[in-house]
């Protein structure tokens, strides 16, 4: 007996070893500007196979599918390939995750595997091949606005592009941004870039600026600017020409690069530089605005303290105003209004401070001053503003208020406006809490997992019974993905090729619901066969098998955005019909 069931493990164990599906990367290690190829192989025939989602990776072919079946010495071998060309989108180890696909009603999923991504590398043209060409014909240019500024003054980079008019640009992506260490930085919105006429290395061309940014060094000596890395999907111009004429393109992605710039900022002088200067630098004005000089006992006034102008408004702080013990201050609010373009930020920033008087009488708030350098002139300005003069008409003077102890203290908080905030009724709790044990809470929480018991027993039953119906199982499990892949072709209208991928997979797995039959059986005569017996009219049973064949003539074959369109609506027709006829 012991000998039975040793032998039965082992022929199990040799039926499961004989199935074996792997992710072969074309190499381990690939740089930025390559091409990774990726197969998933398989040697049993099988269905609803899911690709990793590629993290790090962007897909430029595939998939591409391969099928081979062979006889040798009365033994046969099967093999089964989905390719996918792949361009990497970010430097590092990256890890391609596990692609899965149905075999026999068992899921089998592949190793993860790494790859290293390294720096673009220079790749050897084939003066023959116009792709190989074009890299002459793009240019990505970093032009800086002053290679030698102060510390805060504003410089800015504008990345333009460079192309020759043969060359189509589709779309653009950044692969690495630059890191602007040691500099605040802004970049300007380019909503749509356009293309302009130019002239480049005495060459007529057209050229698009991608990217603005405003940026402040933040500290002196040599800072550098990182490069700019773009992935761009070009069209490039071939000898053949099509029925009408026209020049055939052939698609193509070029990766380009603006190479660092080093900047030299100079420090700050420090001859002449004020006590009070905070790191303002530009062209700055400076005001305090008090919202009213003259007041009643219990008003409130707002002084502003504010800076307008050109200059870095969002990298320094304001002054803060000194007033007299009588006038009691808030905590300012603080209200940017501040815009960047290429000359750098503009506008005005401000502190809006909140004063109540204590008592009448007239309370200077005194001068204040503000310093900024302006690197135009290389020098430091200084404005002063004059002393403000606050004038509370009534109200208790300064000897009164000590002099009323004859007055009940609530009713002189009740009376005076300036403590209205205070709230003299509150709603207080009891601090001593009634037990959880014993509570109506703690019987229920105690009954609540016996009383479930019953429930889990059923459910459990249920989902037994629902395990052991594996044609059952395998049906429904087809079924949703039939509706599954439907969904899935209304939404890659757009894209052709995804889109008659998912229509053809939605097709087979109707069938797999509908007839009981596996990928293997499904054959044009064995098929129209059993929807006949099934009950199906003859001519849905056409209109199904001449939908089935199209789908895979179509993704390659030209079509419109209204052939898919009625290409989906047959399908959902046919498929609603069957549902209706087969019994």
């Amino acid at each position: 007996m012991k000998k039975l069931i040793v032998i039965l493990l082992l022929s199990v164990q040799a039926v499961w070893a004989q199935v074996e599906f792997v992710a072969k990367p074309s190499k381990s290690s690939v740089a930025l500007n390559e091409r990774l190829r990726i197969d998933f192989t398989m040697n049993a025939d099988g269905d609803n196979f899911s690709p990793p989602p590629f993290e790090g990776f962007r897909v430029i072919a595939g998939p591409t599918q391969m099928m081979s079946q062979s006889w040798v010495n009365g033994r046969g071998s099967f093999n089964k390939t989905y390719t996918y060309y792949l361009l990497p989108t970010q430097r590092g180890t990256l890890t391609i995750r596990q692609a899965s696909v149905e075999i026999d009603g068992q899921i089998y999923k592949t190793a993860p595997v790494k790859i290293n991504v390294t720096a673009a590398v220079d790749q050897p043209r084939d003066p023959n091949d116009p792709r190989s060409a074009v890299s002459d014909a793009l240019q990505l240019v970093a032009e800086v606005s002053k290679t030698n500024p102060y510390i805060n003054e504003p410089i800015t980079v504008v990345y333009k592009l460079y192309f020759d008019y043969n060359v189509g640009i589709r779309e653009f992506r950044e692969l690495e941004k630059p890191k602007y260490n040691d500099f605040w930085s802004q970049n300007i919105e380019i909503r749509a870039p356009r293309a302009e006429e130019t002239t480049f290395n005495g060459q007529r061309c057209l050229v698009a600026v991608l990217k603005k940014t405003v940026l402040y060094p933040q500290k002196a000596g040599k800072l550098e600017i990182e490069a700019l890395t773009l992935d761009l999907d070009v069209e490039l111009p071939t000898n053949r020409r099509n029925f009408w004429g026209q020049v055939e393109t052939v698609r193509d992605n070029k990766r380009v690069s603006a190479g660092a710039r080093t900047i030299n900022v100079k420090p700050l002088p420090e001859s002449g530089r004020p006590a009070d200067f905070s790191g303002a630098v530009g062209k700055l004005d400076f005001k305090v605005t008090p919202s009213k000089t003259t007041l009643k006992n219990g008003e409130s006034l707002d002084l502003a303290v504010s800076v307008s102008g050109n200059g870095n408004l969002k990298l320094f702080t304001l002054p803060k105003p000194t007033v007299p013990p009588a006038l009691e201050m808030y905590d300012p609010v603080h209200k940017e209004n501040v815009g960047t373009s290429l000359a750098g930020m503009s506008g005005k920033i401000t502190d809006t401070y909140t004063l109540i008087p204590q008592a009448e009488g007239k309370y200077p708030i005194q001068p204040m001053s503000f310093s900024y350098f302006d690197p135009s002139l290389g020098r430091y300005k200084t404005i002063n503003t004059p002393e403000i003069m606050i004038t509370v008409l009534d109200g208790p003077g300064a000897p009164a208020v000590a002099a009323q102890p004859s007055v009940p203290a609530k009713e002189k908080i009740a009376e005076s406006a300036q403590f209205k905030f205070i709230k003299l009724k509150t709603n207080l709790t009891s601090v001593n809490k009634p037990d959880f044990l014993g509570s109506p809470l703690f019987y229920t929480l105690m009954v609540a997992p016996l009383l479930c018991i019953p429930l889990l027993v059923l459910l459990r039953k249920r989902k037994q019974a629902i395990d052991r119906d594996v044609v059952g199982n395998k049906i429904r499990q087809s079924g949703k993905l039939a509706r599954k892949y439907l969904v899935e072709a209304k939404a890659n209208q757009g894209n052709k090729e995804a889109f008659y991928v998912a229509l053809e997979r939605s097709l087979h797995n109707f069938l797999k619901a509908k007839l009981h039959i596996e990928t293997s059986e499904m054959h044009k005569e064995r098929i129209r066969e059993i929807l006949r017996d099934k009950g199906a009219a003859p001519d849905v049973v056409d209109q199904f098998l001449k939908l089935a064949e199209s789908c895979e003539f179509a993704r390659y074959a030209p079509s419109s955005d209204a052939g898919i369109q009625q290409d989906f609506d047959r399908a959902e027709a046919v498929i609603e019909q069957l549902e209706k006829q087969l019994r």
